[in-house]
């Protein structure tokens, strides 16, 4: 045998007689990484236990009942035993429950409680309560204070109006955005990628074009007049008059919002009660940092300025 034989044979053998595998990978070693590689554009770590834990917390926070966990998994087209690891740990920890009386799942008001843990709403809302009594007794209405979460506003501090009659609110209550004044406020003062993402986001959720339409135009004139103001959106009688609470970057975080009753007792005409609650609006963003841009005064409808009759 020939040297370079024998060396050969000593590369591939080794001293032991165990044979070494030389060469580089099997192609198809290289084509499994390749798919396990994250692809362009995508994170490069992912937690998956994560992604469908929030996968259930969005889905239930778009339901007005409860879901079982077998719909759960349908609609996320989860297997049961995937679902069930979830929902348990998420009852476990509080962030959802069942009902008494059914299996489906609901969330808690954990998120919630979070939400209002963040410094800048805690901030808020602390300030806020002797702020929103004042002003109601001002004006006799009830005043709401409203953060944007997701494509949804929630009620986070409100003063009862002191009036015989008035507007009742449930703290905690959520609406679609585009569907209130206070949604739209909030939304006038965003960034434009923000209300894009809005915009994008309705429109995958089905609403027809020329109501999408119809949404960006008003969120348009609100940015314009920098205020809400609009009658009969939602009950028959009531006036929303809605001003952006704002940050040292001119972001909206709330939205200071004021649904007015008229009465033919009232003796504090729209007008009046729009200017007080535009000063509470501002002493909440001085807190903030941030400076409403003032409004002219009478106030009418942004997007038509049809005057509004006192």
């Amino acid at each position: 045998m020939s040297i370079a034989a024998e060396i050969s044979k000593f590369l591939r053998t080794g001293t032991n007689g165990i044979r070494i595998k030389m060469g580089g990978p099997r192609k198809s070693d290289v084509a499994a990484r390749a798919e396990k590689a994250p692809k362009e554009g995508q994170a490069t770590y992912l937690a998956p236990a994560l992604e469908k834990g929030l996968d259930v917390l969005e889905l239930l926070a778009r339901q007005s009942e409860g879901l079982t966990q077998s719909q759960i998994a349908q609609q996320l087209s989860r297997s049961l035993q995937e679902v069930y690891r979830m929902v348990v740990s998420l009852e476990r920890r509080g962030y959802i429950r069942r009902g008494p009386q059914d299996e489906a799942f609901r969330l808690s008001m954990k998120l919630y409680d979070l939400a209002l843990a963040f410094p800048p709403i805690e901030m808020l809302t602390t300030a806020a309560n002797p702020i929103l009594l004042r002003l109601a007794a001002e004006t006799q209405q009830s005043i709401l204070l409203t953060v944007l979460e997701g494509a949804f506003i929630r009620t986070i501090a409100y003063a009862d109006s002191p009036a015989p009659l008035g507007f009742r609110v449930r703290l905690g209550t959520s609406s679609p955005a585009e569907h209130t004044a206070s949604g739209r406020v909030i939304l006038a003062f965003q960034p434009p990628a923000t209300r894009e993402w809005m915009f994008d986001a309705l429109a995958a959720n089905g609403i027809d074009r020329a109501e999408l339409r119809r949404v960006r135009q008003r969120i348009e004139a609100i940015a314009a007049q920098h205020y809400e103001l609009i009658a009969g959106e939602n009950i028959a009688g009531i006036t929303d008059v809605s001003f952006p609470i704002l940050d040292g970057r001119g972001q909206a975080l709330a939205a200071l919002t004021m649904p007015f009753l008229q009465s033919v007792r009232g003796r504090v005409p729209i007008q009046q009660a729009a200017a007080s609650q535009f000063k509470a609006a501002c002493e909440l963003s001085n807190i903030l940092g941030g400076t409403p841009p003032a409004p002219e005064f009478p106030l009418s409808d942004p997007l038509t300025r049809a005057p509004h009759p006192e």
